[in-house]
């Protein structure tokens, strides 16, 4: 039995492949029935075979992603010779020279130079069909705008500007973050942190709330992954967590999320994640205006943000002689809090200008006009680490390292000392735990070698590392790192006056690693200790 293509490794034209195969295979096994017409038709989309069409249903129903539908053993086909690396810089500077000219010379024009340029070398010339593969494989953004101009490359590849508009309940959902209008305290002493961060989602069609995610630490694709799935699960127990009586009714997996250009939405984890449970990524133009209701939603929300204690406002000058930190009272739980009830308890429930209607009763049309049902992911514990960072690595003898610390599991005695890599994703927020993948795509929770070890962050071991590099410690093994973890923690809980960096570090590391009781990432046991704060529950009508 052939092995299971790796998504993170088969080339772009597999994958893309792949992706357009679930385009027309997922409408394909949801309706109820099948025409003989929708088996032609769909072949012929497909350039298939009846029987391998029905090989590839077949797989999809079994495991409904994306990456079910590659071929088997993605690879060069057999008997082709791959150019030396010579021969690829020959093509790459007769691209370069000859078909980025405005003139638009052809592929034959290129061959031509390819031709003189090895005979000059004394290397064998690539074949026509070897340069065209190269010139496909180029970027044809970058080919355009070369070979006609930054206007047409601009018609041709760049998204639509203007209004962004859906037909249906998650046919769009539009993500971006904003840096609060507010100053936040911390936890303990309750003196002014900082700013935090909210990334927010909205349904396009409905401009009901899709999600969001708020964070003491910049944007990052953790941030992205986190309001992902935020977006995607059901929100019944997120809200019973925080003590909140509200129905908040979106869930589901969108068909398009539309994202600005920011590095955390390139990431490679993703880009194919999304893909794998069929979610296509769109983003907005570089440098160019865009209207589209993210926007909107982020002033609409910031307008309420500034009536309370500790706003900046988004005009300096109307400030006056008022002090947003002083006057700073809400801890980042609290504000947390207050944020779902102003989404669940006021923007739902009151009329949207642009449609005339609250978007709770919005919400309701637009899913009865969905073409299909909503779809919740494969596995919902798998849906959560299809997002997150990962690194390559080895697997030693004494187990996998990453960030300089050990990590084993039983689990991995046959792989110990082996040639291959495995894939292992991590959360930065806790470190404790990171996750072995296999390359059928099943996972494993890989505990510290040392069990003694505390959880700890990502930035908590930058920070100690960076420390003890400034004592001019060279050589740090892991117990040093942790030891200074616990001794920088010991100083934050013996003083509750610390500067305001030290007291920020403490309350993201509080924040962080309060993760485990709302995460959907499995875990190899649940403990006991639950770092949220306890909030008295809430309804609407006692709120507002």
């Amino acid at each position: 039995m052939a092995d299971r293509p790796d998504k993170l490794t088969v080339c772009d034209p597999a994958w893309q492949k792949a992706v357009a195969r679930e385009a027309v295979i997922r409408p394909l096994i949801s309706a109820t029935r099948i025409s003989r017409g929708d088996i032609t038709s769909a072949c012929r989309q497909l350039g298939l075979k009846r029987t391998r069409l029905y090989e590839l249903v077949a797989k999809f129903r079994k495991r409904p992603v994306t990456s079910s539908l590659l071929d088997e053993m993605p690879g060069p086909e057999k008997g082709r010779r791959l150019l030396s690396a010579d021969q690829e810089d020959v093509v790459r500077l007769a691209i370069e020279a000859v078909y980025c000219a405005r003139e638009r010379p052809t592929i034959s024009a290129v061959h031509d130079h390819v031709l003189r340029a090895c005979r000059q070398r004394d290397l064998h010339p690539p074949s026509w069909k070897a340069v065209k593969a190269r010139v496909d494989q180029s970027d044809q953004r970058r080919l355009m705008k070369l070979r006609e101009g930054a206007k047409a490359a601009r018609q041709q590849f760049a998204a639509v500007v203007g209004e962004y508009s859906a037909q249906y309940a998650l046919q769009v959902v539009q993500i971006d973050h904003t840096l609060v209008d507010l100053f936040i305290v911390d936890t303990v002493s309750r003196q002014p942190l900082q700013r935090p961060w909210l990334t927010l989602a909205i349904d396009v069609a409905s401009r009901m709330v899709a999600g969001f995610y708020l964070s003491l630490e910049n944007p990052s694709s953790t941030s992205v992954a986190l309001a992902v799935q935020h977006v995607v699960l059901p929100k019944e127990s997120w809200l019973a967590s925080r003590g909140i009586e509200a129905e908040w009714p979106v869930f589901g997996l969108p068909d398009v999320i539309h994202l600005d250009n920011g590095r955390e939405f390139h990431g490679k984890a993703l880009v194919r994640g999304a893909a794998e449970h069929g979610v296509e990524l769109q983003y907005r133009p570089v440098a160019r205006p865009h209207f589209g209701g993210i926007e909107r939603l982020i002033g609409t929300m910031m307008g309420a943000v500034h009536l309370l204690p500790g706003s900046t406002s988004s005009d300096i000058g109307s400030r006056g002689d008022y002090d947003p930190q002083r006057h700073a009272i809400m801890t980042l739980d609290e504000l947390e809090q207050w944020l779902a009830l102003q989404i669940v308890g006021r923007y739902h429930a009151n009329i949207h200008r642009a449609l005339r209607l609250p978007p709770n009763t919005a919400w309701q049309d637009a899913v009865a006009a969905r073409p299909l049902p909503r779809r919740l992911p494969y596995d919902e514990h798998r849906f959560l680490l299809d997002f997150l960072p990962f690194e390559e690595r080895n697997v030693r003898r004494d187990g996998v390292h990453l960030f300089g610390l050990k990590y084993w599991d039983d689990v991995l005695s046959p792989l110990a000392g082996g040639p291959c890599k495995m894939r292992v994703r991590y959360d930065p927020r806790d470190l404790s735990t990171v996750y072995g993948e296999a390359p059928d795509g099943s996972t494993w929770p890989i505990r510290f070698a040392n069990l003694g070890w505390p959880r700890i962050t990502l930035g908590e071991h930058r920070q100690a590392l960076a420390l003890l590099r400034q004592r001019g410690v060279r050589s740090v093994d892991a117990d040093l790192i942790f030891k200074t973890i616990d001794g920088q923690r010991r100083i934050v809980e013996m003083s509750g006056q610390q500067t305001r960096s030290v007291r920020r570090n403490a309350e993201k590391r509080s924040w962080a690693l309060a993760w485990e009781g709302h995460s959907s990432v499995p875990a190899r046991d649940s403990g006991d200790d639950q770092h949220f704060v306890e909030l008295p529950p809430l309804s609407v009508d006692e709120w507002s």
